[in-house]
């Protein structure tokens, strides 16, 4: 009877430390929600300037993209900006891109190509195509974004334009996917816009740390005062986030979150696909800043704890009713503060959905870093 009871203030004690760290969990995310995501749904969204202060180049990079290029390519030639060239990396591409390209030249005297061939010191991939198209470009800001990305508005240059202030060298803008049919495709545009609202609301409080190459902007002399990509070449992937997570600090970056701005890309069809550019983005996310990768893997491990706990405590009937009211307070909270984002980065649609898709982000978090650590080998396209 002893053993019995002894066993028993050990179990209630056990419950109790459970509950002790799910509280503890919900504080942390508290803290983030209130205190850095918050800061994006609040943020005043200045009007786009209204005329263009400087001349810049806009950086294409494409490998077989040529129907996407075909359809967006246009869209972006036909901004409404005085003075800028496009510049298009056709890297060793097969499929009828440089044909595409020379007569969209033709059309087209703003476009300037250049054609990466086949050989065997292009190892690199995008890296040297990026490179290769900084190089040829004649201004010294740069706007980026891809072969199967269409800007929201003819506006989007004004809104990526060099900002008044000359200290500003990185500008980071948003990239959200477009809207197709299946959980599969919402789970996508979930995920890109909690990356979103992680990087652009750390950059706004004082810490970037990525940014999408679909809709980002950097001075040419940065790229090359800092030795491009020579810290990371060996990595397929990072061209945006690793450059910007070496560069950027809170005196020379700036964020555009205005919707005229947002560049839309198509997402992945398959999840295999979608599984392969998230191991891209892992591999990459190995060489940030360390105080950068501790911010990320904490939000990741207290989420982890959070569900864990939470589903040990349902177990019990002493901490259920606790269990509940701490879930019930952090739905709450949840739905409060992201919502509201999901409308300002044009996920609307998304946001009845958001306590479902909100768990299964996370069991596909916990999957795809479970699989990253058996899959090594990635590559750009």
């Amino acid at each position: 009877m002893e053993l019995t009871f002894l066993e028993g203030a050990l179990l209630e004690r056990f419950e109790y430390y459970l509950l002790g760290i799910l509280i503890f969990c919900f504080l942390i995310q508290l803290y983030f929600s209130l205190f850095v995501h918050l800061k994006l749904g609040l943020i005043k969204v200045s009007p786009l300037p209204e005329t263009a202060k400087r001349p810049l180049s806009v950086v294409i990079c494409a490998r077989n993209e040529a129907e996407n290029l075909k359809q967006y390519l246009p869209i972006v030639l036909e901004q409404d900006y005085p003075d800028f060239e496009v510049v298009v990396v056709n890297d060793r591409s097969w499929d009828g891109t440089h044909d595409l390209l020379e007569a969209f030249s033709k059309q087209y005297k703003r476009l300037k190509i250049v054609t990466v061939n086949e050989g065997s010191k292009f190892i690199a991939g995008k890296k040297f195509a990026v490179t290769m198209g900084i190089k040829a470009a004649a201004n010294e800001w740069l706007v980026f974004t891809d072969a199967d990305c269409v800007p929201a508005s003819s506006k989007w240059l004004y809104g990526m334009q060099q900002p008044e202030d000359d200290d500003t060298e990185i500008l980071l803008g948003y990239s959200p996917y477009m809207k197709k049919r299946g959980i599969l495709n919402a789970l996508i545009r979930f995920e890109t816009f909690f990356t979103a609202v992680n990087y652009l609301s750390f950059a706004i409080k004082g810490m970037p740390y990525m940014g999408v190459g679909r809709n980002m902007a950097y001075k040419k002399s940065l790229f090359f005062n800092n030795k491009g990509f020579a810290a990371h070449m060996h990595i397929p992937s990072g061209d945006d986030d690793l450059f910007v997570n070496a560069h950027a600090h809170e005196g020379n970056t700036g964020i555009c979150i205005h919707p005229d701005t947002h560049v839309w890309s198509e997402p992945n069809t398959s999840f295999g696909a979608y599984l392969r550019q998230k191991k891209r983005h892992f591999g990459a996310g190995k060489l940030y800043k360390a105080k950068h990768k501790f911010i990320l893997s904490a939000q990741i491990i207290i989420q982890f704890l959070f569900y864990v706990t939470l589903v040990i405590l349902l177990c019990f009937k002493s901490t259920l009713y606790p269990a509940l009211g701490v879930l019930g307070l952090s739905i709450i909270v949840r739905c409060f503060v992201y919502p509201r984002i999901l409308k300002r980065l044009s996920y609307g649609d998304l946001r009845w959905w958001f306590p479902v898709l909100d768990m299964l982000l996370f069991i596909f978090l916990v999957f795809n870093g479970i699989l990253s650590i058996f899959v090594k080998k990635v590559k750009w396209k």
